[in-house]
Parts: structure tokens; sequence; C-alpha cells
């Protein structure tokens, strides 16, 4: 038996080659890598979700916070456009200089340690930056005063911003940017125009093409606004402006759609777009439309927001190139709007092609945009008119601000990002600016001025007022009002030099009691034995009336004392010569009723007569020369005092100088026939002082030129008469080598220095004045010989005298100094004490201040606050540092001062004032101050003193005044110019205007302002 089984078929084998190909077609590992990353590459540039990751991650770790006090976790930016116009690098130099200034940190921001990490890496801040900013100032209870904001004109969000603007900035400039499709779009970089940037730079070209360039809107904000100069510098500065932009898009988060929006509103905000004169810089579409094509920013926002067919299409057009040209001149801002505008025109034109042709516009717009003239305003840019007189407390602000801050100007102060709390108040401002414009008005209140002593004659148009309030408030004095009408940016209260009349009696009169004062210490613990023993100096009339009344009373208190010395009794006649200022001068009264009495040092206070406080002057000098404390008590009485020699050589000095500056300022633009008339007019001649004279002048001159001289000289007469013998006698006979300078001119009537110096200018007329003085030391010191001769003890005592008082008025600016007086120096004669000096209104206010507080001298603030880059990482706010009071009178000085201030108010010339201020409860405040009248007048005398012409130059009337016990000021009325003459108001005429202004004042005398602790919110 057999059996069958199905054999089994092996499958053929596959070739080597075969097996080998199937291995092949497997993708390597590396490749797969390589797929998936270019995967993941394309992924992120549509979506940027990884950069959203991290950006927004570090972005969470940025931060900064407004805290107390200094701060030390704050880094300020060191240059770029945007932080440099708004203040950001100069912060550090700001607050020194404010610190400096008496101010202190109050409060500071903190940045998160992130912020300052990337800002060491050379990164800007990151944080939503303020594009508008400018200088606000505020008045005490934040009420706005002035507030700068630049741009002026702008877009306020991104919805009103016309979609056509958009659609055609952002084809020109970042067309991706408001992509919907990715809301988390890194909007820092477009690839594709990166990459045709890049491709393009590597390609050949022709020099001087302009190549594109890569940069998105998001990184040109960051070039212009934080890089040096605006400008990409380099690699390394382009990925600093590529970090930064990409952390500021992430700031809000991952979606980056409102970030985006934002990017296009800031861009056309702060695009810049050089400078027009009367504006400055221009930074957004808005000013630049203004500035330079005369463009309303509202009206071509409207036209470019309507439906085609609803206007006109040729404004449509205007104002479409107008906004196109502007996109495109960002690119050369100078060349193009200033020097090639040709160039502009024909960019735009290429663009309207290119536009139309992107469907952006359509061909009706581009056609007619093509056909409109694109025109730029003529000139400069108008300046917008203000009132000076409206805005002088604020300039006054900003004027202190400027030399505060050391900036170049108000310029730049104003676009500062600065908030300025003021100690001003703003109804007060506005009440007390409306109640002094109405008194120039004849048909308001200025019409009432009109009757004796107040406004009796002038246009009371032309009468210029100034007015300055302070309040004491804690430690320090406020100004809360400081208004002047002058049309002029000028400030009459805190600038002006005004002779300011019997005002100055008020600083004599301090002086005064504040040497008395110093004596009552100096003596009033002393036994009688010892007071007895003292003898005060013979001209000491001040120290000889405390002996006296001390003697009296040994137990008198010095308010006692003061009281005596204001009872002190004085001549008031004009009779007495004085001399003073080196020659001899007589004084009048205002009234001629008072000439022949004589009174009380309070009453003659009160009613302001002259002559009481000359003399009292005079005391003052006395003592200050002569007293306990004097500088020269032997000087006069001993010939071997060491002093006296010193004083007279100073005098031969000091006089020679003077008199050589004369005389050179007579002749020294003079011909030499001209200087030897000169030399000879008004004098009378001979013929032996003419030759004597000429031959000093010329002494190689011979025979011939003294004869002309003679006979040009000489009444015709007299030249007749003379012989050639006598002439030839005169000639030989004169011969002025042999004589000293000082005889030549006791022979000739010439004073010596004049006669050396015109024969000096003959043969040196190039000569500088150094030159002249030093060679004229020898003729000088020749010509006063005489003096030093000891035997004329009364010329030189006349003399010294002329130079102890130079020096008691060097001591008595010094006390005045300490009390606010404004100027270096004062004029050394006893009309200081009735005008001659001047003063400022400011600086009366602050004597006043003194007054008020008892003696103690307390710091004035204008500013109460400084607040620098709200809300940004750099914000700084300051405020005064609080002083102590610094006591500068005796409590008992003061007193007896106010209570002459209130006395005048009372009784006195302040009178009609009495009464005016009153709480609502009908109390009446206490009113007090000191009246001032005074005319500059340029006054020319002849011989004997006799006056030959008198012109006044202005005319002004002031009131110090102090109202209840925390608020004084100063009110005045002037009038400059030749007109002033044609005016005849007295000091009742700013006493009636204050009088008037009381109800505009009454608010400010309620309850005190409290001081602020606490920064006050920020305000938009």
């Amino acid at each position: 038996m057999s059996s069958s089984a199905t054999p089994t078929t092996a499958a053929p084998a596959r070739p080597a080659a075969l097996r080998r190909s199937t291995r092949l077609k497997r993708p390597p590992v590396w490749l797969v890598l390589a797929l998936l990353a270019s995967l993941l590459m394309f992924v992120e540039l549509r979506t940027s979700r990884l950069q959203a990751a991290i950006a927004t991650h570090i972005a969470r770790e940025i931060s900064f916070r407004l805290e107390s006090g200094k701060s030390l976790a704050i880094s300020f930016p060191v240059s770029g456009p945007h932080d440099e116009r708004l203040g950001y690098t100069a912060l550090p130099g700001f607050i020194s200089q404010l610190e400096t200034a008496g101010f202190e940190v109050k409060f500071q921001a903190r940045s998160s340690p992130r912020l300052l990490e990337l800002m060491s890496w050379g990164l800007p801040a990151i944080y939503h930056e303020k594009l508008r900013a400018g200088l606000a100032i505020e008045d005490h209870m934040g009420r706005s005063l002035a507030h700068g904001r630049f741009p002026e004109r702008r877009y306020r969000d991104f919805a009103s911003i016309p979609p056509l603007v958009v659609e055609t900035l952002l084809f020109i400039e970042n067309r991706e940017l408001l992509a919907q499709d990715s809301p988390q779009h890194n909007p820092v970089i477009e690839w594709d125009r990166l990459a045709h940037a890049s491709l393009t730079q590597l390609a050949p070209r022709t020099p001087g093409q302009n190549l594109p360039g890569g940069s998105t809107l998001a990184t040109q904000l960051e070039k212009y606004l934080h890089s040096s100069g605006g400008y990409t510098t380099g690699s390394g500065d382009k990925l600093r402006q590529i970090g930064a932009a990409t952390l500021r898009a992430y700031l809000d988060g991952p979606d980056t759609l409102s970030a985006r929006r934002r990017i296009v509103l800031d861009y056309l905000n702060s695009v810049p777009l050089a400078a027009r004169a009367g504006f400055g810089e221009l930074r957004g579409i808005g000013d630049a439309l203004w500035a330079w094509h005369g463009a309303d920013f509202a009206e071509v926002n409207a036209l470019l927001s309507a439906q085609p067919d609803s206007t006109g299409i040729a404004r449509r057009a205007r104002a479409y190139r107008q906004v196109l040209s502007l996109i495109l001149a960002q690119r050369r801002p100078s060349d193009l709007l200033v020097s090639d505008r040709a160039a502009l025109r024909e960019l735009t034109n290429r663009h309207l092609a290119l536009l139309e042709q992107a469907g952006v516009i359509d061909a009706r717009l581009r056609d007619a945009a093509l056909a409109t003239l694109l025109e730029f305003s003529p000139g400069a840019v108008p300046a917008s008119h203000t009132s000076f007189a409206k805005t002088k407390g604020v300039d006054a602000v900003r004027a202190e601000l400027v030399s505060l801050l050391d900036v170049p100007g108000t310029y730049e102060l104003d676009r500062l990002d600065a908030r300025v709390t003021t100690t001003l108040d703003a109804p007060t401002q506005t009440a007390v600016r409306n109640v002094l414009a109405d008194l120039r008005d004849p048909q308001g209140l200025g019409g009432t001025l009109l009757e004796p002593r107040l406004l009796a004659r002038g246009d009371p148009s032309k009468v210029v007022y100034s007015f300055s309030l302070y309040e004491r408030v804690g430690d320090a004095n406020l100004l809360r009002a400081q208004v002047d009408t002058l049309e002029q940016p000028f400030n009459v209260n805190r600038g002006m030099k005004l002779d300011l009349g019997s005002t100055a009696k008020l600083r004599t009169l301090v002086h005064y009691l504040s040497l008395v004062s110093n004596l009552w210490e100096r003596w009033h613990a002393l036994p009688a034995q010892k007071t007895r023993q003292i003898t005060p100096h013979r001209s000491d009339a001040i120290g000889a009336f405390v002996l006296e009344t001390l003697r009296a009373r040994p137990q008198i208190t010095l308010a006692e004392l003061l009281d005596a010395a204001l009872e002190r009794r004085f001549s008031a006649s004009p009779a007495t010569l004085f001399f003073t200022g080196g020659g001899l001068h007589r004084f009048a009264n205002f009234d001629e009723a008072d000439d022949t009495r004589v009174m009380t040092l309070r009453t003659a206070f009160r009613h302001s007569v002259n002559l009481p406080f000359v003399r009292l002057m005079r005391e003052i000098v006395d003592h200050v020369t002569f007293g306990p404390e004097g500088f020269a008590s032997h000087v006069l009485d001993d010939l071997h005092d060491p002093m006296r020699a010193a004083y007279l050589e100073r005098f031969v000095a000091w006089e020679g100088r003077l008199l050589l500056d004369r005389f050179l300022a007579k002749h020294r633009k003079l011909t030499p026939e001209q200087r030897s008339a000169a030399l000879f007019e008004g004098r009378r001649v001979t013929p032996r002082k003419l030759a004597l004279a000429q031959r000093s002048i010329d002494p190689d001159a011979d025979l011939y030129a003294m004869r002309a001289v003679l006979m040009s000289e000489l009444p015709e007469a007299a030249a007749e008469r003379l012989s050639e013998a006598q002439l030839q006698d005169l000639f030989e006979g004169v011969e002025p080598g042999s004589l000293s300078y000082a005889d030549r001119g006791w022979l000739t009537g010439i004073h010596p220095i004049e006669l050396w110096l015109v024969g000096y200018l003959n043969t040196h007329p190039a000569a500088s004045r150094a030159e002249v003085l030093l060679a004229s030391e020898p003729v000088r010191r020749d010509a006063y010989a005489w003096l030093l001769k000891s035997r004329l003890r009364g010329a030189q005592n006349l003399r010294i005298r002329i130079l102890l008082e130079q020096d008691a008025f060097v001591r008595i600016h010094a006390d005045w100094r300490r009390l606010g007086y404004p100027f270096a120096s004062l004029v050394p004669s006893l009309a200081t004490a009735i005008g001659s000096s001047a003063d400022r209104p400011d600086a009366l206010a602050e004597l006043l201040g003194i007054v008020q507080s008892d003696g103690l001298r307390r710091a004035t603030h204008r500013i109460e606050e400084l607040s620098f880059a709200e809300g940004t990482p750099f914000a700084t706010l300051l405020r005064p540092r609080s002083f102590q009071p610094e006591r500068v009178l005796p409590h008992e000085v003061a007193q007896a001062v106010r209570a002459a201030l209130l006395d005048v108010v009372e009784n006195g010339t302040a009178v009609r004032a009495r009464g005016a201020f009153s709480l609502p409860d009908g109390t009446h405040l206490a009113l007090g101050g000191k009246t001032g009248t005074g005319d500059n007048r340029i006054e020319t005398f002849g011989p004997g003193l006799k006056l030959e012409r008198s012109q006044v130059t202005s005319r002004s009337a002031t009131f110090a005044f102090l109202i209840g016990d925390r608020h004084f000021g100063v009110i005045t009325a002037y009038v400059e110019g030749e007109n002033a003459a044609e005016y005849g108001f007295t000091s009742s005429l700013p006493v009636q205007v204050l009088k008037l202004l009381a109800p505009s004042l009454a608010g400010l005398m309620q309850e005190p302002a409290s001081v602020a602790t606490a920064p006050r919110p920020k305000r938009s």
C-alpha cells in the first residue's frame, strides 16, 4: 500500500538589492526630527505660541509700585529721545538739585527684580508708556492752573482712527500686524518682510540706493523712542529693540490683538516729523497736520472716516494726501518736509498708485489725490496769544522751576512728564485778577478812583497793579495769590526794583528797635554802679538813650524800653542840611504842615513823616560807627590812630578813581582840539592860566601852538592886547616840569587829574581804562598830597566821614539782608531811610511775614509738591523739607513793630482800610501795614546844588500789610515813563484797592489749611 503527500512550495528568496532598497525608504531619525522641527517652526511662525508663553511668563515678573521714602530698587534710563524729552534721563540730576534746594523725596517707585535685571541688560523699562505728557500745574487743592499736553492733537483710542488711515499705514509699514487668524501673534517680527530685507542687503546695490528694512511698527517705536538719538546703531541695538518690543506686546497676556492695535495708535500719535519754527519738535500725525499744513485734525479725520460719496472728493483727497505724505515723511522727516519737498511729492505719487493697485484706495481717490497740490503753511507756526497778566502766577512758578531744575528754558520744562502742586489758590487768583483788571477800566471800578489822593488825574488803564498774599501754615509761609496787570512776561512782584518810598521807614524802624534790643541785652543785667561807669561816644545818641533809661529805671523790661524808644521825639524840620552821600543834602516832608512839628517816632511812623526818619537813620549810622560794637570810635579824634591813615589812603584811591572815570567819560571820544575847548569851557581864564594848562597838556609844543590856543580861548579884546613880547614871556616863564600836578591844578583852576588826563589821551588815544588807571597813579597821589598833612584835621575828618558812612551802610545792609532785603547793597545815604535804596514787593512781604510770625523767619514756599513720571517705574514725588524757623528778631521787637503797623491802619495813613476784613461771625480781623509812595526821577543840579532839571521816570505807591494772625502781603500801584508825572496818586490808592479786594480774599481768611501727607491721586 502506498501513501501520498502534498509537497510544500518554499517562497523564493528576495534579491539583496531589493532588500537594501526597502531599508532606504525608511526615514532616518534626524530627518524625522528636522521635519518635526520645521513643522513646529511653521506653526510657531504662524501662531507665536511658544514666544507668547515665554514672553508672558517673563512679563508677569515685571512690575513696579509707588512706596513711601527714597527707593533703592529704581533705575533710570540713560538715553533715548522719549526718555530725554519727558525728563526721565534727567531725573537723578533733578532730584539732587531739588534736595540741595530744600526738597526731599517722599514717595518713589520700587521696581521688581526682573525689571531691574532687564534694564541692566540695556533694555528700556518695560511698561505701558505714556506718549502724551507735559507739565501740569495745580493749585493747593488740586485745581488745574495750567496743563501742557504734547502732542496737543492725538487719537484718543484705536477706534478714533479712520480705517483708511490704519489700512494705509499697515500697507506701507506692517501689513500683517492686525491679522485676526492668530490671536497670540508676535507683532515685533514680520518674517517674510525680514527675509526679503535680508536678501536685498546681500544683493549688489548702487551708491546711494535706499534699501527696504525689516523693521515693524513695534521695533520702529522702540527705535525712535528709546535708542540713542532715535537711530539703530548696530545688531545689538536691533536685538534690544526686538526684545523690548516683544515683552511690551505680551504685558497683558498671550493675546496680543489689543497690544497690536495700541502699536498702531502709539505710532500715529508719536512718530517724529521734524521741527517747525514757532512750535518746536513735532511728534504725531495730529500736530504735524496742523503745523505743516494748517489742517484741522478733527476735520481731516471726519473727511477720511466719511463714506466716499458723502463729501466732496477734492477735500477728502487733500486730507488723504496730507496724511499719506506725513506717513511717508517719517523715513527722512527733515529732508522730505523741509529741504526736499519735491522728493516727498514724487514719493507720495508713487505710493498712491501702489495703494490703488492693492485695493486700499479706489481709482477716484487716487486720481483726485494726484491732482491735489500738497500745500505747506508759510512761515512759523503762529503762536496762540495768552494774556500775560492772566498767567503771571503760573509763569512765576514756571520761572522758579527752570531755575530749580536747571533746564534750558520753558520749552523743555513744559514737555517734562511732571505735575506741580503749587501753594496758589485758584479761585482767589481769578477773583483778584478780575478786580485789578476792572480797576484799569475807566467805565468800571477804575472810575470809582477819581478822587483826591486816589487817582485824581491820569488814565486808569495805564496803572499797573501788583498783588501778593501769603499764609502761614505750620512752619512755612505759603504764597496764596500773586497777580499783576502788566501785559509783559516780567513779574512785578518778584523782579522789579521799585522806589517804594516810606516802606523804607519800616525797615529803618525795625533796625532801630533791634539795636535798642541789643543794647538792653548788653547792659540790663549789669549792676547800677557798672551802668553809671559806661560813657557812650558823644555821637552815639541811641546808646546814650538806652543808658539814661536804664539808669533811671534799672528794672525796665525790653518791651517797656522799646515802647520808650518809640516815644523819643524828633524834629520834622527840613531846614537842616545833612552831610551824607559825599555831599550836603536837604530833605522835605510830604505834608508841609509837618515842617514845624516835633513828634514822637511812633507818630512819625503813623503819618509817614520823612525828616524824623532821616534823623533816625543818622543816629543809626553813628551808632554802628561809634557805638559799643562800632568799628571806628576813635578815628576822628586820635591823630595817631592807625585806622586814620588807612582811611585817608582809601579815600584818595576811591575819589581819585571816581574823578578819573568822570573825566574819562568826558574826554574819551573827543579830538585834541575838542579836549582843550572842553577843558576851559565854563571857566574864567587868564593868559597865564591858559599858557600853563596848554604847556601841561603838550609840553613839547612851540610858541606858535601856545599862541593859537590863547587866541582861540581868550576873549577877542584880551587876545588882541597880547603883544609878541608878552606871548614870549608867557612861553618862557611857564615851565610845567618844575611844578607838581597839584600846583598846576591850583594855578589853573583845573583839577590836576583832568589836566593830566587830557595830555595823556592826546598821546595815547587808544589806551584802555586799566592802562589809564595804572598810568595815573602817581598823579592821583600827587593831587591829594595836601590831604595827608596832619595840620588839615578838619578836611581829613570830612573825607573820613564819607568812608565811615559807607562802611556803616555795609553793616546796616547786612542786618537788612537778614530780614529779606533783596539787593546786594544800600545807597550810602541817609535818604535810604525814605526809599532811595529801593525795594521789591515780595521782599517787603517777607519782612511782614517775620513780624507776623513774632520774629521768626520761616521758609517761603510757592511749590507744595513736585511729582515726576507718575505711573512709570521712575515715579518720584518730592515735597519741601521742613525747616525749623529761625529767630531773626526778638519777640518783643516783633510785637512792638506789629503794634506800630496796626496803628498805621487804625489812626494813620492807611485808615481807609480799617475794618475791611472780618470773619463770618462778624469778628473784625486785625489789619496793619505800612504805606509808601515813591517817584523815580532823573535830576540835574547846577552850581551851588541848584536843581536845574527834574524828570519823573516812574511813580509807585505801596501798601505792605498783615491780616489777622496768618496772612500778609503787598499791593502796589505803578506807572512807568514820562507820563508818570501826569499821575497824582499816593499810597491811599493801594490801601483802597486792598479794601476793594477784601471780598475776594474772604474765603482764605477762614480756618487754616492743612498740610498734605499722602500723594495726590493721578489725574489724566
